[in-house]
């Protein structure tokens, strides 16, 4: 039985099997049309036949080829060509086509890598003071906030710069820094030098030198002031001594006008060695006075408590605990808590948590102390310019005091982590707000420092309450007024309370009681 290919391919054929023998001339007429007989066609299709079952296909048309020119010798080798020969030059070729392949994707990769290094690296060496620059500058393109930078090519303002900014010392250094920030008329957005950082890190971790003041720009609160307004002064502080209140507005510092003065070189002026003084101008409605303030070490204890109890209305012995949270350093989720449980074994029923002249502090503490009362639901909503970007959630993880009535106070010194904190509880129905509408800061800055030791502190998100209110420059407003002259502190608020014919009482009785 002979075996019988049905056509000719570029692949290995299936082997069909048939039971009749094929001769020359059929063979002449399946594979060649020329009448010239093709020698030795028996020997040929076998050679055709062994190649196909190896799985390399020899055209028998090659063979044919061979035997016309008169090369008869290698017949016996299958018309000139070894079959191991084949393989073997094959193999090889395959082999140093990927050989060749390879290095050749690795130099297209490698030029592309090096073409694009020089084509973002202007020309000539980067100096210490250029990779210092460049450093704030990936900062900022990291975690800004305005993915647009207010309108601008951020990787062509870095080129321009590089090319044209002065940074032969350290302080032109510095100076390019601060230029490239003002391009995102971002307030809140500002540079540190190293000095200035370590004050800002060591007030987050609970202590400062100065005079004891939160200030902000009076635009936020009232378009028509000048200068800058005071947001909250530190209970016990120099200024607070000096009766400096919320609302004030600092003139002059040190005979230097604030009018056009940014509220962190405020902060600086107003900072210093213990026991040096520093001259103010503020205004209250009217009234200009020029004070002399001793800088002392201001402890920023952040909690104080205190036990009250209502008189009057038929509710008398209702125990009251009275948390005032002043500020949201790393010390205030922990001295919340401790409030609490301090207050509890004294047999409270409901709390006041008291948020007048917090200007806020650091945003994981907001997160923090949220979760004590809340247990469940969104606290905040983080967004940049594209939208939602992260949500935080109270899960019950972390909730203390979930089930007792709480009332917060809020007013106009009132800002940022504080916000935060006042509309979670609020857009959740956790707390009941009295006061008067919030500052209204709705961004959120992250500190970073820089390999010199100064830093950046750069806004890198604003934020939304869980009712999706976009709060900046606008505020919260609470859910009930309070009267002027309703008590500032811990000690008036118990007096108040235990006083039957006061309106606090009243104010107070009524509300518990519900």
């Amino acid at each position: 039985m002979e075996a019988v290919a049905s056509s000719f391919a570029s692949r290995p054929l299936p082997l069909v099997f048939s039971s009749t023998r094929i001769n020359n001339s059929q063979i002449q007429r399946r594979f060649f049309p020329t009448r010239r007989p093709l020698p030795n066609p028996h020997f040929t299709w076998k050679f055709r036949v062994s190649n196909t079952i190896r799985g390399y296909s020899v055209s028998p048309l090659w063979c044919a080829i061979c035997n016309f020119s008169g090369r008869t010798k290698y017949l016996k080798a299958g018309c000139g060509i070894d079959i191991h020969q084949i393989i073997s030059w094959r193999e090889k070729f395959k082999h140093n086509i990927s050989i060749i392949f390879v290095r050749l994707v690795t130099c297209i990769m490698l030029f592309i890598s090096v073409y694009l290094i020089v084509s973002k690296t202007p020309s000539g060496a980067l100096t210490e003071e250029n990779l210092l620059f460049l450093e704030a500058w990936r900062t900022v393109d990291r975690a800004y906030y305005d993915k647009t930078f207010n309108g601008q090519s951020w990787f062509r303002y870095r080129e321009n710069a590089l090319r044209n900014e002065p940074m032969h010392t350290r302080e032109e250094t510095y100076m390019a820094i601060r230029k490239m920030l003002s391009t995102l008329d971002d307030p809140f957005t500002r540079f540190l030098e190293p000095e200035k950082f370590k004050s800002l890190r060591s007030g987050a971790q609970g202590a400062l030198t100065g005079v004891g003041l939160s200030i902000g720009y009076p635009s936020m609160l009232n378009g028509s002031a000048t200068g800058l307004v005071v947001i909250s002064s530190s209970p016990g502080g120099p200024a607070s001594k000096a009766g400096i209140v919320p609302g004030d507005i600092i003139l002059a510092i040190d005979d230097t006008s604030t009018e056009d003065m940014d509220i962190y070189d405020a902060a600086d002026r107003l900072q210093g060695a213990e026991g040096s003084l520093v001259k103010l101008a503020i205004r209250n409605g009217s009234e200009i006075r020029n004070l002399v303030l001793k800088r002392e070490k201001v402890t920023l204890n952040p909690v104080k408590s205190r036990l009250c109890e209502i008189t009057g209305s038929g509710i008398d012995g209702f125990k009251i605990g009275y948390i005032k949270l002043t500020s949201f350093n790393q010390n205030a989720s922990g001295a919340v808590k401790d409030a609490i449980e301090t207050l509890r074994n004294n047999n409270v029923k409901a709390f006041v948590l008291d948020l007048r002249n917090n200007s806020g502090g650091l945003f994981p503490e907001g997160i923090e102390i949220a979760k004590i009362w809340l247990e469940k639901g969104v606290i905040v909503y983080i967004c940049d310019s594209r939208g939602i970007r992260d949500i935080y959630e109270a899960d019950g993880s972390n909730t203390m005091a979930a089930s007792e009535p709480l009332v917060v106070l809020v007013n106009k010194g009132t800002a940022s982590a504080s916000e935060i904190l006042a509309g979670a509880l609020k857009d959740n129905k956790r707390a009941v707000l009295y006061g008067e509408p919030t500052f209204g800061k709705g961004k959120i800055q992250s500190v970073f420092e820089l390999s010199d030791g100064s830093g950046l502190a750069v806004t890198v998100a604003r934020y939304e309450t869980p009712a999706h209110t976009d709060i900046n420059k606008v505020g919260i407003i609470p859910d009930h007024t309070l009267p002027t002259s309703f008590p500032v502190d811990e000690d008036g608020f118990c007096a108040c309370l235990k006083d039957p014919a006061s309106l606090c009482n009243l104010n107070g009785a009524e509300l518990f009681a519900r």
